[in-house]
Order: structure tokens, then C-alpha cells, then sequence
């Protein structure tokens, strides 16, 4: 008996409206057959020609990109960047969009999310609805803010820098980045070519001069002499253990917040936007109130951020514990927080080192997981910790949603819920919800 060969639809185009924003950078719409498509580079209310750009007859939904607006929103502006747009680079979700209506689209994301996975309203998770631009980034329409101090270039087979199409493995080379931030700019990684190398990132601090590129090599290849516009330090990838080696410089770069200096090293974890360290820092300070002599536990503590803010707010007589699973983002951790006595920081995944702390009660609560989330193991051992406020970090609001149930389900509401655009002209977003017992909020 024969298979049936399933046929694809990549390259059909339909006329359709476009209805709401959804999770991922994309618009639902729906064909004149009902089928559900997933259109990029389009807004809420528009009627465009959608072009396929994934999925086949049996698909549950397909994949496609808007390559023709028929009716446009009032909130469309032409794309800043000239590599924006369907089927070139794939880093920017909202080019075409106003500043103000991307955080409005981020903001039904998020309450889309709530209500689905948490069963929440707004007003349930003590939340206005806004996303707040980060200081400095409410620019008119067409300007686009110069934020990433990160930016990882991927390298095409003629060397040449530029960043991944969406959904896909093609490199779109580019010789300038509108959303890198100035330090990234300034090094000319565009400018070069990168023979034998797989990807290249540019890594320029915000709170110091430092200035770092990371290079993978494609197997085999030897490293180039490198020679940029700024002084930069070089590490570079090792293809057998995948671990950042030193080659010359500064393994680390030195980075500004809570007015302290925090040491990241081997292109260890640090919030990308150069005003989100502190911004997030002083939500979860706000929501938590400590007090002097309180007990604190900062899970997936990176190199100390909150560990260090609550230290320094909960004084000789608290203590705070951190957990962390990346040996240099621990190395770096215990750096920046050596003159606190009362800080201990441990290495491993959260789901195996709490439970072996012995930790039966704590006063407060930082968590900042990784995309994915904390997920309902962890979640239902924190909730047994009695703690007096718990703030979780979120850069991803399904994930938040869907633990927040979680922590409902053990007697956690959430107090108050900020949103934060600092990722823009994408589809992220960061959130800090603060949580307390729930008999407190009755």
C-alpha cells in the first residue's frame, strides 16, 4: 500500500483579515476554507495577501508572511530597517508598527496569556495593562532605540556577518544593525569578513568601556587576526566542549547596576537592554519591601543582580542565598558579592540544590527562570517556604502564566504584575509579578 504524498502549500497566497496579535511575533487569520494562518508582518484589523511560508495540506495551521497590504492599520509605518520585512532577517518582529502600538500588542500577549493559562484577568493580577518603554525609548514613530549591547552575528558561507531569516538557518547579511546599541556598532563587525567562522557577538558593556567579540569556528578552522574599529578582548568558542576560551583581554566585561560594578564573564548572562538591570532591579525591590534581618533566596541568580540588592537592603543581620547552574556565572557571582558575609552562592539547577539546602523558611522570594519557566516541581516547593512576597521575572509570558497557576493552585495570588518593553521592536517582553499567600489579599 502506497502513502499518499502529502503536498505542500509553501508559496500559495490567500486574501484574508487580519485578527488578533498572538504569542510569537505573528497575527491569526483565517482562509475562506477556515484555515488558521500564522501571518507575520501584519497588524490587527488589516486585509493583506498572506504567502506561505510553512506548512501542507494536513498541517493544523500554517506559517505566513504578509507580502501585500491591501487595507493598512492606521498603526503601520514603513519599516526603519531595510532588512526588515518578509523573507529577510528575522530579529525584529514589529518594524512595521508604531512604538506605542508594539507595546500594546505586547500588552494583549499578555493578557491573552493570563487569561488562557492562568485563568486571570488584568485586574486578578493587580496589572493596568500597560508596557512601560524603558527610560529613554519613547521615540516618535520611525525612530528606532539603539538598544542591544548584544548582538550575536551569524556568519554566512562567504564570511560575511548578518543575522538569521526567521525559522530558518539562511543568513541575511547586513552591513548595519538599527537596534545594536552604539558600543556593538562601533566595533564594524559588518564591515569584515569572517573566513571560517560560524558566528560572531559583539558584546559592548554599559557600565564601562569593555568591549567584546566571541568567536565560534566552523570545525577545523583557524582563528583570524582580529582587527576592529575599537579595542576589543577576543574569547572564542571551543568546538569540542563548547566552553569560552580566553584568547586575549578581558575575559570578562564589567557592567553598572543597583550602583554597584558586577564582573560577566565568557558572555555570561546579563539583561541586553542597557536600562533593564536597574529597571527591573528597583521592580522587584519595590514589590518585595525588605526589611533588615529578612531571609531571601535569588534562584537562577546569574552573577548576583538581586542577590546583591537584597544584601544590601537586608543587612548584617539577614541573609540570602543564590542558585545557579552556570560555573562562571557562579565564579562572577561570588565576585561581585565577596564584601557581603552574609550572601552564599551554590552551583547547580534550582530542582536539585534547593531541596538539599535543608531551607524550610524564608521571608522573600526572587526567581528570574530561564524561558522555559520554573515549572510545577519548583513552584510547589517554594510555595512550602512560607515566604512573605515572592517576585518572579518573566521574559516570557506564557511560561509566567503558566507557573503563576501553579502557584494559585498552592495558595500564592499575585499582589501586582508590571510589564516592560525591553526588547523593542520584537515580540519579547519582561514581566515582574510580586506574589503573596493569598489569605493576606482577603
Amino acid at each position: 500500500m502506497q502513502n499518499t504524498p502529502v503536498s505542500s502549500l509553501v508559496g500559495e497566497e490567500y486574501e484574508v483579515e487580519v485578527g488578533p496579535v498572538a504569542h510569537g511575533g505573528h497575527c491569526i487569520a483565517r482562509t475562506e476554507a477556515g484555515r488558521v494562518l500564522f501571518v507575520r508582518h501584519a497588524l490587527p484589523g488589516e486585509r493583506v495577501v498572506a504567502r506561505v511560508t510553512e506548512g501542507e495540506e494536513t498541517s493544523r495551521f500554517l506559517r505566513a508572511d504578509a507580502v501585500e497590504i491591501l487595507d493598512p492599520s492606521k498603526d503601520r509605518v514603513e519599516a526603519p530597517c531595510p532588512f526588515a520585512g518578509p523573507g529577510k532577517c528575522g530579529g525584529c518582529d514589529w518594524q512595521h508598527a508604531k512604538p506605542g502600538a508594539q507595546r500594546r500588542l505586547k500588552g494583549e500577549v499578555i493578557a491573552e496569556q493570563l487569561q488562557r493559562l492562568a485563568g486571570l484577568t488584568p485586574e486578578e493580577a493587580g496589572w493596568d495593562g500597560t508596557v512601560m518603554p524603558a527610560e529613554g525609548d519613547k521615540l516618535p514613530a520611525g525612530e528606532v532605540p539603539q538598544w542591544r549591547t548584544r548582538v550575536q552575528y551569524a556568519i554566512d558561507p562567504e564570511g560575511r556577518a548578518g543575522l538569521r531569516k526567521h525559522r530558518s538557518h539562511d543568513v541575511e547579511a547586513i552591513d548595519h544593525c538599527m537596534i545594536a546599541a552604539e558600543g556593538v556598532s562601533e566595533l564594524g563587525v559588518e564591515k569584515r569578513t569572517w573566513e571560517g567562522m560560524a558566528s560572531v557577538e559583539a558584546i559592548a558593556a554599559s557600565g564601562s568601556n569593555d568591549r567584546q567579540v566571541i568567536l565560534t569556528p566552523r570545525p577545523g578552522a583557524r582563528l583570524p587576526l582580529v582587527e576592529l574599529d575599537k579595542p576589543v578582548s577576543v574569547m572564542r568558542v571551543d568546538e569540542k566542549d563548547g566552553g569560552v576560551h580566553r584568547v586575549h583581554g578581558r575575559a570578562f566585561v564589567r557592567e553598572r547596576a543597583d550602583e554597584r560594578t558586577h564582573r560577566v564573564g565568557s558572555g555570561g548572562f546579563w539583561q541586553i537592554h542597557p536600562k533593564a538591570a536597574d529597571t527591573l532591579m528597583k521592580a522587584v525591590m519595590q514589590g518585595l519591601l525588605p526589611r533588615k534581618g529578612d531571609t531571601a533566596l535569588d534562584l537562577y541568580c546569574g552573577v548576583g543582580l538581586f542577590a546583591g540588592a537584597l544584601a544590601d537592603r537586608v543587612g548584617d543581620r539577614g541573609a540570602v542565598l543564590g542558585i545557579e547552574s552556570g560555573k562562571r556565572a557562579v565564579e562572577d557571582a561570588r565576585h561581585n558579592l565577596q564584601h557581603f558575609e552574609r550572601v552564599r552562592i551554590e552551583q547547580g539547577k534550582v530542582e536539585s540544590v534547593l531541596p538539599r539546602t535543608g531551607i524550610t523558611e524564608v521571608d522573600l522570594i526572587v526567581l528570574d527562570p530561564p524561558r522555559a519557566g520554573a515549572g510545577k516541581q519548583t513552584v510547589h516547593h517554594l510555595t512550602t517556604l512560607g515566604a512573605r512576597r515572592i517576585a518572579y521575572v518573566a521574559c516570557d509570558p506564557a511560561a509566567l502564566a503558566r507557573d503563576l497557576a501553579y502557584f494559585g493552585e498552592r495558595g500564592y495570588r499575585v499582589r501586582t504584575l508590571r510589564a516592560f518593553d525591553l526588547f523593542p521592536m520584537t515580540h519579547h517582553v519582561e514581566c515582574v509579578a510580586i506574589l503573596e499567600p493569598a489569605e493576606k489579599g482577603r
